[in-house]
């Protein structure tokens, strides 16, 4: 474990989460299973009708999930290169990266699923909404460990709830959930619902980003480059990524730049 070298930036978008999944065969199994699964569907076409069409908030739906999914595999797979120890796998509740990766991507996927009922509290309501599709994916990868099945679940519904800026999280996997969600900012796409068609901060902050990529160096295992075409942007940065970073609980392994027109901007991590 950690003996891989990642040393080029990969952009945040929905194709990023197709590398992982060829490398996982227990993750393409899982996307396989969960993105035929009506209820999954229904529940993501959902969140869009709460978040968009009644709040009219920015997207919460299929495109967000799978932005989130591949973007928490990338923070995960460049912390664990850093020979860093998967939370779950010290504490014996999965047994191997593959298991911790599943962990990930479906904690991420799901992570949004609260909102098809309510955008408040969405995250603990997501958690338990979370548990039959859960179990349907879980007994169809591990159909003769029950015992497997739930402690998998129960990390994957900690990973939804620790989504939530004031829960934080307790496993590495939960964290790089937390962190990625706030990574989806790109054209307009900020994770701070901003009311569509209202010309305020968060609105122009969301379209000043550009575009958002994940690297790493020797010394910071994930190093999140926000390219900006205003400088508004950082509103969107200070005001979710960073807060995101600090309930994380993988602070430490995370740094954030924020760049407009070449330069490095500085940012408050005071919030």
């Amino acid at each position: 474990m950690g003996s891989e070298t990642l040393s080029d930036e990969v952009v945040v978008s929905p194709a990023l989460i197709s590398e992982h999944l060829q490398r996982n065969p227990m993750l393409r199994k899982a996307m396989d299973i969960i993105w035929s699964d009506s209820e999954y569907i229904a529940m993501l076409e959902m969140s869009n009708v709460m978040a968009v069409k009644r709040l009219k908030y920015n997207d919460h739906g299929p495109v967000h999930a799978k932005i989130v999914s591949g973007s928490s595999l990338e923070i995960f797979r460049r912390i664990v290169a850093h020979s860093i120890t998967p939370t779950t796998i010290s504490d014996g509740t999965s047994s191997s990266i593959e298991e911790a990766e599943l962990i990930v991507m479906l904690a991420a996927l799901l992570h949004d699923i609260g909102n098809s009922v309510h955008r408040m509290n969405h995250e603990l309501i997501g958690a338990l909404l979370s548990k039959d599709l859960l179990d349907r994916v879980l007994l169809s990868l591990f159909p003769d460990d029950q015992k497997k099945r739930v402690k998998l679940r129960q990390e994957v519904m900690h990973g939804i709830y620790a989504t939530s800026f004031d829960v934080p999280s307790l496993t590495i996997e939960a964290g790089c959930v937390k962190v990625a969600d706030g990574t989806d900012m790109s054209e307009g796409r900020a994770r701070i619902p901003y009311r569509m068609g209202k010309n305020d901060i968060h609105a122009i902050s969301a379209l000043s980003i550009e575009k958002v990529t994940i690297g790493s160096t020797e010394e910071t295992p994930v190093v999140i480059t926000v390219y900006m075409k205003e400088r508004a942007g950082v509103f969107q940065i200070e005001q979710v990524l960073v807060p995101k970073i600090k309930g994380s609980g993988i602070s430490k392994w995370v740094k954030v730049k924020a760049v407009w027109e070449g330069s490095e901007l500085p940012l408050d991590f005071s919030r």
